[in-house]
């Protein structure tokens, strides 16, 4: 790890006015700076500790919505008993995330800012766009088992690991960024990542200095809400595919859906086309299979992860199917 420089942040607009400065870098858990630090990836000559500035209340709006601090733990979001009777999607998303030790340490705004986990990208001797622009892309041609079916190209198919932005797209989330000259907009979070087109190392919609401060759930949506991660082993493992579904289905048909998507693109993947195949039709498998080969459409595999298109499409109709038997059941 190369020498750097320390300083804790004792407001948000100091941060931001701190972390100006060329190679500074905000830290708050750390939970994936510090090992890319190590490993050689991130270099920050200074870094701005903001793990400490009050960001960390949940907050009742007046809409029914809540505001989430971006330093609230992962762990005490997806306890909480409003996140938990509002949003269980959301609450799922977080637990089925990384470990209990992490989840306590990882913040909400981290969570979101968090880099791919492909192995290219962590190993300094592969070709990796996106840590080294113009170098190539050695997943393509490599062991790509892991990697992006939508939304991917030549220069790059990492996938993006968070589980908790895939609920939070479902949802609807938008966030809040503090800019260095101190002015406040707004972002909806399928427009916070980019895709990575020619220029996979740029990740986000951020400007230089930003911070997210807080992230801004709408009122509930109507109808049930579940996630579903498929993963190659039961914990501590990053998605394969995961779906985070929002339905409501009366008297067998199906009034609204939100889907997204996650383990399948550089974002969170929201499927507009799966929600358009669902909405006004009969809560039935044939419908299901409808939305999920709408949403898989333009999907595209790489060899080693063929198999990622067909396990999408099953992973959304099994969860779509088992939000219509719980209606059902509530009546």
């Amino acid at each position: 790890m190369r020498a750097f420089t320390y300083e804790r942040a004792k407001d948000a607009r100091a941060a931001v006015t701190a972390v100006s400065r060329t190679g500074a870098k905000f830290i708050s858990g750390g939970t994936n700076l510090l090992d890319l630090m190590k490993l050689g990836i991130e270099q920050p000559s200074h870094l701005v500790d903001i793990s400490r500035l009050p960001l960390r209340d949940i907050e009742d709006l007046r809409d029914g919505g809540l505001r989430i601090g971006a330093q609230a733990a992962n762990s005490d979001v997806a306890a909480d008993a409003r996140v938990r009777a509002r949003y269980p999607v959301l609450s799922q998303a977080l637990v089925s995330g990384a470990s209990g030790q992490l989840r306590n340490k990882a913040s909400i705004g981290g969570n979101l800012l968090q880099r791919t986990r492909c192995p290219y990208f962590y190993d300094t001797a592969a070709s990796c766009n996106k840590r080294l622009p113009g170098s190539g892309c050695a997943a393509i041609g490599g062991f790509n088992r892991v990697h992006a079916i939508l939304g991917a190209g030549d220069s790059c198919i990492a996938t993006h690991p968070s589980d908790m932005a895939v609920a939070m797209t479902a949802l609807g989330a938008r966030i809040a960024l503090l800019g260095p000259d101190h002015s406040v907009r707004h972002v909806d979070i399928t427009d916070l990542y980019r895709l990575p087109g020619d220029t996979p190392h740029i990740e986000t919609v951020l400007h230089p200095g930003e911070m997210i401060t807080s992230v801004l759930l709408p009122s509930p949506p109507p109808g049930r809400q579940l996630y579903r991660k498929v993963r190659d082993r039961a914990s501590y493992e990053f998605a394969l595919v995961s779906v985070a579904a929002v339905v409501s289905v009366k008297q067998g048909v199906v009034r609204a859906a939100r889907v997204a998507f996650g383990g399948v693109a550089a974002k969170p993947w929201r499927s507009v086309e799966a929600e358009a195949a669902l909405t006004g039709r009969p809560a039935t498998m044939a419908t299901y299979r409808a939305a999920a080969g709408a949403a898989l459409r333009d999907a595209v595999g790489r060899g080693h992860n063929d198999f990622k298109i067909e396990l999408a499409e099953r992973t959304l109709c099994r969860t779509l199917a088992q939000l219509a038997r719980r209606a059902e059941e509530a009546g």
